[in-house]
């Protein structure tokens, strides 16, 4: 199968490329600022995300079987700092992935986020509950979810996820690297012990979405996520330990303990049906997540 993968020097777009040459996939590989590193790419391509049209002569001269979108401005601080650049890649990009994949007949994975929801609510939430994102980036991924729908009603899959855990290609991305990097530079990181999360590797996810790449029965919303709901404070505990750094390297807060962070989420859980019962791939535990966890940069405990 011959696939166009849209920012793979990513944390998830790097996995997926890893897994999609593993099984013997044709992958062209785009990205903006760092070629992917993963060897048996078939092609890498350098692409400005803020100019979406420019792929339209590569999507003509290569015809993918499949357009896989990892790119996103992913960081709420981010995205309010600079929401015009948010809007061309959250939301411009994938409107137009779903037009030309439409066009061409290619399948389309589109990449969401649990943060279309406020995190209000006590259930872990169904593909089928009226998403309300409560800062600009939840509401830059919800419209693009709209976008792609609209413009590829026959055969779009957009596949929610949580934080990601996993070795990013630069080591600087995911959860435990921030973590590491703030602690040696000093900082007493403060994590929320009242914030349930449900994190899923990086390799994980890139699994699920291969396997939706392959089986074009199955299209619309779904969820993935890991086995487990921890709160902020425990993922870091856990990260410690395995790592085997000092406990107190971090600090527990509970949203209460200042106003600003009120409106943060309490619970961004996911119910994975009916998704994980028609797939291959098993949602990973928190424990199976860290063994994959190695430490990037040096770090004096």
């Amino acid at each position: 199968m011959k696939i166009l993968l849209i920012g793979s020097s990513g944390l998830l777009g790097n996995a997926y490329a890893e897994a999609a040459v593993r099984r013997r996939h044709k992958v062209i590989a785009l990205y903006n600022q760092h070629s992917p590193s993963v060897d048996g790419v078939h092609q890498s391509i350098q692409f400005d995300a803020t100019q979406p049209e420019s792929l339209t002569a590569t999507c003509l001269e290569l015809w993918p079987d499949a357009i896989i979108n990892c790119a996103a401005i992913s960081s709420p601080a981010e995205v309010d700092a600079n929401p015009q650049l948010a809007e061309k890649v959250n939301v411009a990009l994938p409107r137009f992935l779903a037009q030309i994949s439409t066009h061409i007949g290619a399948r389309l994975i589109h990449i969401s986020t649990d943060m279309v929801f406020d995190g209000h609510s006590a259930e872990s939430y169904r593909s089928t509950d009226m998403p309300a994102p409560n800062n600009l980036y939840g509401q830059t991924k919800l419209m693009a979810e709209r976008e792609v729908l609209e413009h590829n009603p026959e055969d779009p899959v957009v596949l929610r996820i949580p934080i990601l855990m996993g070795n990013s290609p630069r080591g600087e991305r995911s959860v435990h690297e921030k973590l590491l990097a703030a602690i040696q530079s000093g900082e007493k990181p403060k994590l929320f012990c009242d914030e349930i999360r449900q994190p899923c590797s990086a390799s994980n996810v890139a699994e699920v979405m291969l396997e939706l790449t392959e089986r074009r029965d199955l299209h619309g919303i779904f969820h993935w996520a890991g086995s487990d709901a921890l709160s902020r404070f425990v993922m870091g505990q856990r990260i410690l330990q395995h790592f085997g750094l000092p406990l107190d390297s971090i600090e527990s807060v509970c949203k209460n303990d200042d106003p600003d962070f009120a409106n943060r989420p309490t619970n961004l859980t996911f119910n994975l049906h009916p998704i994980v019962s028609k797939l291959k791939t098993k949602p990973a535990s928190f424990e199976e997540q860290l063994k994959e966890l190695t430490q990037i940069r040096p770090l004096n405990a």
